[in-house]
């Protein structure tokens, strides 16, 4: 299951596993947003190929009004999937 917490205005904190059954749940939060949207990864557990879907989606979205999707503190399991995936060059990732 998906926890996706406010921490500021443009700022979520996600907890758990990002995937399949919870790709409406994260689109519905995500499309609140249409500024630069930082996602604070240090409880993700677990992100599936549908989760970084919603992901790309949601940058390609704001994208287009030259706003972005940063991505904070993730664990070395989930920056492993966005390295192998080369989603790291997409999305602005910060340590």
């Amino acid at each position: 299951m998906l926890k996706i917490e406010k921490k500021g205005d443009n700022e979520l904190k996600l907890t758990g596993r990002f995937d399949a059954s919870q790709e409406e749940k994260a689109n519905s939060e995500f499309q609140k947003y249409s500024e630069t949207l930082t996602l604070d990864m240090a409880d993700l557990d677990y992100i599936s190929s549908m989760g970084l879907s919603v992901l790309v989606n949601t940058y390609k979205r704001l994208k287009s009004n030259n706003h972005t999707v940063r991505l904070t503190n993730m664990n070395s399991h989930v920056r492993d999937v966005f390295k192998y995936t080369k989603l790291d060059q997409l999305f602005e990732v910060v340590e």
